[in-house]
């Protein structure tokens, strides 16, 4: 049997590497509202964690969803997991499933986790990205120690660079810099980054014309499978939404820009490389986000690896909910899956295109 849990406040978890990490309102009220969202992808028999079972149930039955067990943090110490699967492993959700009664040796060790933080950090997609490099690709990244090299990178990159936090959550750990001094904010936050997280990610700042990602597991043992595309919006670093359309039909959209052997050369180079990085090291879902970049004279370059986020993501949602909704696999078939803040709830909403 295997525990699922859907704990969306992970990134900023992993950032603050605390045990007793307390999320901020929204992130808690998230995990409330959309908490039955691995019954998408769950086995039958296996089990999901909420804080509310019988809201649960409706919300899953509303979206034709798989039958699985909800329970909620009682009952955890009266049932033996054989696995666990989070949305993401950090500190703070290990030390909470032990609180509540789980055999500390199912979920990863402290030491596990580490390296899987470690993994998890910007450094990781910066020291793959050259790997992935072939004809029409594009794309470099930094690392940081200190404000004298930032502003020499600056320099280098015609004032035009972003800045990462190596930890963050999606669109919070981003400033963008278009001048040849920070302003005194991104002074503060490049200042506060240093020292809480050590460094900060500096890249180019580049043309992009649409967000998209590749989807993946890996089983633990050095195997990694591509599971599907992922074509993602964004807004000023944000995820706001992802497209339900099947494999085809989301080639057929990128091919628009590029070509799709690349995007196939890339997707094997993925496996290959990142099978040697994280074998024996992290079992579970990831992806990796790309972007499609500008290039003048109507021309596009594929950035293969904006990001590595060692986690589930809304992608493998979409991918789960088009398996349910459209079983067919009818390339006509094309939706928007958003998450909506409406009356004090976080609701998962589903729109044709």
């Amino acid at each position: 049997m295997t525990l699922h849990i859907f704990n969306p406040e992970h990134d900023l978890a992993l950032a603050s590497n605390l045990s007793n990490f307390t999320a901020p309102h929204a992130g808690r009220q998230l995990r409330h509202d959309l908490g039955w969202l691995p019954a998408l992808w769950t086995g039958a028999d296996d089990v999901a964690l909420v804080d509310d079972v019988d809201a649960a149930r409706k919300a899953a039955a509303r979206r034709k969803a798989k039958a699985c067990i909800f329970i909620d943090r009682q009952q955890l110490a009266n049932i033996h997991f054989d696995s666990i699967e989070p949305w993401g492993w950090n500190p703070a959700i290990r030390s909470q499933l032990i609180k509540s009664g789980v055999d500390e040796n199912v979920p990863p060790s402290e030491e596990q986790i580490a390296i899987i933080r470690q993994l998890s950090h910007r450094r990781t997609a910066a020291l793959l990205l050259p790997q992935l490099h072939t004809d029409g690709t594009i794309g470099e990244a930094f690392e940081c120690t200190t404000k004298e090299a930032v502003l020499e990178l600056l320099n280098q990159h015609n004032n035009h660079v972003v800045l990462k936090a190596p930890w963050s959550s999606s669109g919070r750990g981003i400033r963008f810099l278009h001048s040849d001094m920070p302003s005194p904010n991104i002074e503060g936050w490049l200042h506060n980054i240093f020292s809480q997280q050590g460094s900060v990610m500096v890249e180019p700042y580049y043309n992009k014309v649409r967000d998209f990602g590749m989807e993946f597991t890996s089983d633990g043992q050095g195997h990694i499978c591509y599971l599907g595309l992922s074509l993602f919006h964004t807004t000023n670093g944000a995820y706001t939404g992802n497209v339900i359309a099947t494999e085809q039909s989301k080639r057929q959209q990128l091919g628009r820009y590029l070509s799709l052997q690349l995007l196939d050369n890339v997707q094997e180079k993925i496996c290959q490389h990142l099978e040697t990085i994280i074998k024996d090291k992290y079992k579970g879902p990831f992806g990796v986000d790309m972007m499609i970049v500008g290039n003048g004279s109507h021309s596009c370059l594929l950035h293969p690896c904006v990001e590595i986020n060692l986690r589930r993501t809304m992608g493998h949602v979409a991918l789960a909910i088009g398996q349910r909704l459209n079983p067919g696999c009818d390339d006509e078939y094309r939706r928007v899956m958003r998450i909506e803040y409406t009356n004090n709830n976080y609701k998962l909403r589903i729109n044709r295109l």
